[in-house]
């Protein structure tokens, strides 16, 4: 492999993220049970975000948006003043919370600068991400930050294009099979998969991938197996 660029994903990849949203999540199921059980709440929820993508893009605000909606649908318009207030609290809490990064990670970062150029490569709101990044105290590592509203084919495209190297010189880092992995592969780059516990129901997807630049880890600690 000819890798000169290795791009991490941020959320779920460097740092905790998807636990406190599902969290967040049952609260506000809880909130409106009076309306619906909580597995309805839930397919109607992301029904909302699902549909609110191309308006919102992914972040906390988008999910705030995309909570209140559905609040306001599901009770058919009779829901409380004072729980949209509430559901305004869960995603100003969500907002404040820590980041806490995931074992090893800085170890990681701090190998592999020695020998490579690294890239943030993450989607998400962008005061958001600029938040985090800053909070979690890595940004001393990166060559280049890029804060996608999507990451497909054509948004990798124009980061390689950007970061002036061929798709084969890129590896991809991240939890995600269907944005950080398969995008990139089917440009000609390299990926790594690290599973995390916890997964939107939006990336999930049920495919197997076998593909000589693509490998699978349980740990981040060991991507440095292959780099």
């Amino acid at each position: 492999m000819k890798i000169k660029i290795i791009a991490f994903d941020a959320d779920d990849t460097l740092w905790d993220n998807e636990l406190y949203f599902r969290e967040t999540e049952n609260r506000f199921c809880a909130l409106l049970e009076d309306y619906l059980p909580q597995h309805s709440v839930e397919r109607e929820l992301l029904q909302t975000e699902l549909k609110n993508i191309s308006l919102y893009g992914y972040g906390i605000k988008a999910f705030m948006l995309s909570m209140i909606e559905t609040a306001i649908r599901i009770s058919d318009k009779n829901v409380r003043a004072d729980a949209i207030e509430r559901i305004i609290g869960f995603g100003q809490e969500l907002l404040n919370k820590p980041v806490n990064l995931i074992d090893g990670v800085e170890e990681v970062l701090k190998s592999l600068k020695t020998k490579y150029r690294l890239v943030l490569a993450t989607k998400g709101d962008l005061l958001d991400q600029e938040r985090k990044l800053k909070k979690s105290g890595l940004t001393i590592y990166f060559h280049h930050i890029e804060i996608m509203s999507e990451k497909k084919e054509s948004d990798y495209s124009k980061l390689i294009n950007h970061l002036d190297i061929r798709p084969s010189e890129l590896m991809m880092i991240g939890n995600s099979l269907k944005s950080d992995v398969l995008p990139v592969l089917n440009l000609g780059g390299h990926a790594i998969h690290i599973p995390y516990h916890v997964t939107w129901a939006h990336e999930r997807i049920d495919t197997t991938i076998d593909h000589e630049n693509f490998r699978q880890v349980n740990h981040i600690r060991e991507v440095l197996n292959y780099l």
